[in-house]
C-alpha cells in the first residue's frame, strides 16, 4: 500500500520548528530558565559537565558535538550508532542500566539530563528533582516523556499517551538543549539532518508497495511465557505506524502495555516487530530467546507472523521516543518490502 498523501502532509506538520531557525542563533543568556515537565528549570550558566541518564539523551548531546561536556552517562539499551562511537567512548558510563543517586552525585555534574521521568520524576528510581535542585543541580526530562502523556501509579508499563508521538518532540527537545549548551547552529543543523532522514525515509516507504497488514510490537517482559509488553497505539510505534501505513493490533493509550499471548493470537498480526537490545533485565530483554518462544511455543508459533516469518527486528531504542525512530522507520520499510516479493 502507498504511503497516503495526508500521512506525508501530516509527517511535516508534527515536524514543526520551535523557532524559525534565522531567529535561533543568537547566543543564549544566563541565567536561563526553561519550561520542561510542568517545572521551571533554571540554569545559571552554560553547563560543562553534564550527566545522561537514557540513551536517547545521551545520542543527542553527541549529536549536537557536547561529548567534552559529559561526565557520565547511564541507563543503554544497546550500541551507540557508528557515527557517534568515538565521542562516546569518550564519556564515563556510570552504569549501563540506572546508576545510583550517589553515583550521580560523585560525578559532580552541573546539569543532569533524562530521557524519562521514571529515572528523574516524582518517584524516580535515579533521584527526584528536588533531590538534584538540593545539591544546586538543574535537571532536564525529554519533553517526549510528558507531553501529551500521562503516568499513572497502576501502570505495569510506561505510562499512556492522550496524543500521538511525533518528532516534533524530538525537534523541541534539540532546540532546548541547543538553547541550554548555548550551541544553536549546531541544533539547527541536526534538525535538518532529522528532516532529511525522515523525508528520505518516506520516500522508501512509498517505493515499495505492501497490501495493508496488522503489526504487533513486542518490546520485553518480564517472563518469556508471560504477558508480553508490546506497543499501544500512541507511542513511537504509533508514528512509526501512522508513516508506514500500518496498523496496530493494540487499541491501547498505554505507550506499553502487557498484553496477554492468547489476546495476541485472537488478533493474530500480519507483522511482528521485535526490539533487540543488550540491556539484560529481564529474560525477554534478549532477541534471540524471544524468536525461540516465537518459534516454539505452541500459542505463538501458530501465528500467521510466525508462519510466514514476517518478523522483523529492530534495536530497541528505536522503539523509543527519539530520533532513532527514523532508523526504525527505514528498517521496517525495507523489511515490508522484502515480504511483498516474497508473495
Amino acid at each position: 500500500m502507498l504511503i497516503r498523501r495526508h500521512c506525508i502532509r501530516l509527517l511535516f506538520c508534527t515536524l514543526a520548528v520551535i523557532l524559525p531557525l534565522s531567529e535561533s542563533q543568537a547566543a543564549t543568556h544566563y541565567p536561563l530558565t526553561v519550561q520542561n515537565c510542568g517545572r521551571e528549570v533554571v540554569i545559571q550558566a552554560k553547563p560543562q559537565r553534564a550527566v545522561t541518564l537514557g540513551q536517547a539523551s545521551t545520542e543527542l548531546l553527541l549529536s549536537l558535538g557536547l561529548a567534552p561536556r559529559m561526565v557520565g552517562t547511564g541507563v543503554w539499551f544497546g550500541p551507540l550508532p557508528p557515527a557517534l562511537q568515538a565521542a562516546g567512548a569518550t564519556v564515563p558510563r556510570l552504569a549501563s542500566n540506572a546508576p545510583s543517586f550517589e553515583a550521580v552525585a560523585k560525578a559532580a555534574p552541573d546539569i543532569v539530563l533524562a530521557q524519562y521521568t521514571y529515572h528523574v520524576g516524582p518517584q524516580g528510581e535515579v533521584a527526584t528533582p528536588e533531590q538534584l535542585d538540593a545539591l544546586g543541580i538543574p535537571s532536564y526530562v525529554s519533553p517526549s516523556d510528558c507531553q501529551g502523556k500521562g503516568l499513572t501509579a497502576t501502570s505495569n508499563a510506561d505510562g499512556s499517551r492522550s496524543q500521538l508521538y511525533s518528532l516534533g518532540l524530538v525537534e523541541q527537545e534539540i532546540h532546548e538543549l541547543a538553547q541550554i549548551f548555548d550551541v544553536k547552529a549546531a541544533g539547527d543543523a541536526l534538525v535538518g539532518q532529522l528532516r532529511q532522514r525522515v523525508a528520505q525515509a518516506v520516500k522508501t516507504a512509498n517505493a515499495q508497495p505492501h497490501a495493508p497488514l496488522s503489526v504487533m510490537y513486542w518490546f520485553s517482559s518480564t517472563r518469556l511465557e508471560g504477558d508480553p509488553w508490546v506497543a499501544g497505539k500512541n507511542g513511537a510505534p504509533g508514528y512509526i505506524n501512522q508513516v508506514l501505513g500500518l496498523h496496530n493490533i493494540i487499541d491501547s493509550d498505554e505507550e506499553w502495555p502487557g498484553v496477554s499471548w492468547e489476546t495476541i493470537a485472537a488478533r493474530n498480526p500480519d507483522v511482528i516487530v521485535v526490539a533487540r537490545m543488550d540491556r539484560r533485565l529481564y529474560p525477554a530483554d534478549d532477541v534471540e530467546k524471544k524468536l525461540a518462544f516465537l518459534r516454539s511455543d505452541p500459542v505463538t508459533r501458530e501465528l500467521k507472523a510466525v508462519r510466514d516469518n514476517h518478523i522483523i527486528v529492530v534495536d530497541a531504542q528505536s522503539l523509543n521516543p527519539s530520533m532513532s525512530v527514523v532508523d526504525a522507520i527505514e528498517h521496517i520499510a525495507i523489511g515490508l518490502g522484502t515480504f511483498g516479493k516474497a508473495q
